[in-house]
């Protein structure tokens, strides 16, 4: 059988695998990829904890990354791990994971007995440009029936292990790695090329894309190309460019020949597939750099634009843009939801991305026709010298926005007479407006922020009601755009955003500061597909900080303010939502109305999308990372 030919029937074979949550009464029920599916719907037919029983459900086990907080290197940067973002997979009754500093483990999934461990000792080469620390949210797996394959994108490394040891494969690559750098559009820098999310497994192929931290702006920094591997031997199959040379689509929105050396334009988020089909479906972020566009006029293809690509060739099926010449770091955060909408009587394959401006667009994912209208709508025109802002964003007439756009001075926060005060002031020295006001040599306020809306977790959907449901932020930033007095090796740009101070809050005094806004911080939305109207909408977790704040001792708090953070959820046959949306207290919200059925204090932040499986034994877990640097935790949860 060809190379193709049996990437084609393993896809079909993938196909065929039930969703995440299906399989016969007590039976093992697995959690084969990142989002629970190749389409990413972060669902699980698992009713074993429902609303009747989940107020029983208590800790089971826990498991101890056990990452340095100052692990070694070889250079004069240091390295340090992170938030612990890891969904696990299982399979088998195994976990399998990695931790913030990229080591790979597997465990047992009844117990969290720790049963190998891979280190590619990531840290070696220093911090990563992300700013973040080291932080990895996923591996891959890929099977033939006979053997089994874990994928780690570590860095610019990609590194294939036999899941039954944690071994490298010796006849994948060079002693079962290759180099994610070696043949792109242009020679990169490898230090600044870094991966957080997993690759997507379709068929004898692992997909991936690549980060790059927003504070790298210098010509010929890394670009965002898409590849294609073989998963056996590591050749590189196929590779998409996202900023478009001569001839190829898309080139004509790229001014002043910018193609030729503007980097980014990348996939850092988790991305899915359509495993029947073949379509692979990418959202791509903003091209470099992410707040001043005078180097790059025009609409900047494929920039913020989910791409549908042929998972067979890499060749583009269709694409839609979601920001026209990105000013605001909208990078495209969450992996798009490949999922079945019943509208009319009938039901239609869709694929459903949401957005950092809180935006959801719904598409038909073979065609990519909007399943609601999409409108280009008139925006505020930037001032800064030398930018050509676009003057038109397109906006979706449903499902209506799942956070605030845009801000003005009744956005303040007004716990008190005192902090409302404190509050206009603070916004009154920059410029307010509504979505897409542009940065501003004086510095604009930008809501959403460049948390979201939406972030890297994303949306779940349930089959069953037809209804998506996704985490929101409410969190501005400030975006002053500072001209720069002389270039280094990491940013040449004439202007860049001041990254430095780029949050905006209220000083209340001993207590620390707190958010300039109003709440609610963030928020769990549900839609109905059939009609894109809003099913409920309920502030998501709290904010401790503000809640106990000195200066607002006595004053009257709603029950939870919300909680900002980019993790979402897993959504259940059994009508809950397990989620933290970056708390540190982890909900299982009704799906039905939004209340909260159980919370758990985790006694740290989870930072992390929770997951869900059924062992051989016939008991349900609920799994979340928790913690951040040296104290890292995976924590269970299983009805005694």
């Amino acid at each position: 059988m060809s190379g193709i030919a049996r990437g084609v029937a393993s896809a079909l074979l993938l196909a065929a695998v039930p969703l995440a949550g299906q399989g016969t009464a007590r039976g093992m029920v697995e959690w084969p990829t990142y989002g629970g599916d190749a389409g990413g719907m972060k669902y699980s037919r698992l009713a074993d904890i429902g609303r009747s029983n989940v107020a029983r459900l208590a800790p089971a086990w826990t498991w101890d990354t056990r990452d340095p907080a100052n692990p070694p290197v070889d250079s004069g940067r240091p390295a340090r791990p992170g938030n612990f973002q890891a969904t696990p997979l299982m399979l088998n009754d195994t976990l399998y994971l990695p931790t913030p500093l990229n080591q790979v483990v597997a465990l047992d999934a009844n117990t969290g007995r720790e049963l190998w461990r891979y280190d590619p000792q990531a840290y070696r080469s220093g911090q990563p440009s992300n700013g973040t620390g080291l932080v990895h949210r996923g591996v891959a797996q890929w099977t033939d029936g006979r053997e089994r394959r874990i994928f780690i994108n570590s860095r610019w490394r990609l590194i294939a292990l036999d899941a039954s040891t944690g071994k490298p494969i010796p006849s994948f690559g060079t002693n079962g790695e290759i180099d994610l750098t070696v043949g792109l559009s242009r020679p990169v820098r490898r230090i600044h090329y870094t991966n957080t999310s997993p690759p997507v497994v379709w068929g004898d192929l692992v997909i991936l894309g690549n980060g790059v931290g927003d504070r790298l702006m210098y010509r010929g920094d890394p670009p965002g190309d898409v590849q294609a591997i073989d998963v056996r031997t590591g050749k590189r199959v196929w590779r998409f460019n996202p900023i478009p040379g001569p001839g190829e689509v898309g080139h004509e929105t790229w001014g002043n020949e910018s193609w030729k050396h503007t980097g980014h334009t990348n996939v850092w988020a988790p991305f899915t597939v359509d495993s029947a089909r073949g379509l692979v479906y990418l959202p791509f972020g903003t091209p470099s750099n992410d707040w001043y566009g005078g180097r790059r006029p025009g609409a900047n293809l494929f920039g913020e634009a989910l791409v549908c690509l042929d998972a067979r060739t890499g060749k583009r099926v269709w694409h839609f843009q979601t920001v026209h010449h990105g000013l605001w770091d909208y990078d495209l955060p969450a992996p798009p939801n490949v999922i079945p909408v019943r509208q009319g009587g009938r039901t239609i394959d869709a694929v459903v991305q949401v957005t950092k401006q809180g935006l959801v667009f719904a598409f038909d994912r073979v065609t990519g026709t909007p399943l609601w209208p999409i409108e280009e709508r008139a925006v505020p025109k930037s001032d800064v010298p030398g930018e050509q802002s676009w003057p038109t964003q397109p906006f979706p007439v449903k499902p209506a926005p799942i956070t605030r756009t845009g801000i003005t001075e009744a956005d303040a926060a007004d716990f008190t007479p005192a902090i409302r005060d404190s509050a206009l002031a603070a916004l009154r020295r920059f410029r307010l407006g509504p979505m897409f006001t542009p940065p501003s040599l004086e510095g604009t306020v930008t809501l959403p922020g460049s948390i979201g809306g939406s972030g890297w977790g994303g949306a779940m959907f349930d089959p069953q009601s037809n209804t998506l449901f996704v985490k929101g932020t409410n969190s501005p930033s400030v975006w002053r755009i500072l001209q720069r007095p002389s270039p280094s090796d990491t940013n040449d740009m004439e202007y860049a955003a001041d990254l430095g101070n780029s949050a905006i809050s209220v000083n209340a005094g001993p207590g620390g500061s707190i958010p300039v806004i109003k709440p609610p911080y963030g928020n769990l939305t549900a839609i109905d597909m059939a009609t894109g109207a809003q099913r409920w909408q309920v502030p998501l977790g709290d904010t401790p900080g503000v809640r106990n704040h000195p200066a607002l001792r006595g004053a009257t708090l709603p029950r939870y303010l919300g909680v900002a953070g980019a993790p979402g959820g897993v959504v259940t046959a059994g009508g809950l939502i397990f989620i933290t949306g970056g708390g540190d207290v982890l909900y299982a919200i009704d799906s039905r109305t939004g209340a909260v059925a159980w919370e758990q204090p985790l006694g740290r932040v989870a930072y992390a999308n929770p997951m869900t499986y059924r062992t051989k034994a016939g008991r349900q877990f609920v799994v979340v990372a928790t913690g951040a640097g040296a104290a890292t935790r995976l924590a269970a949860f299983a009805i005694p």
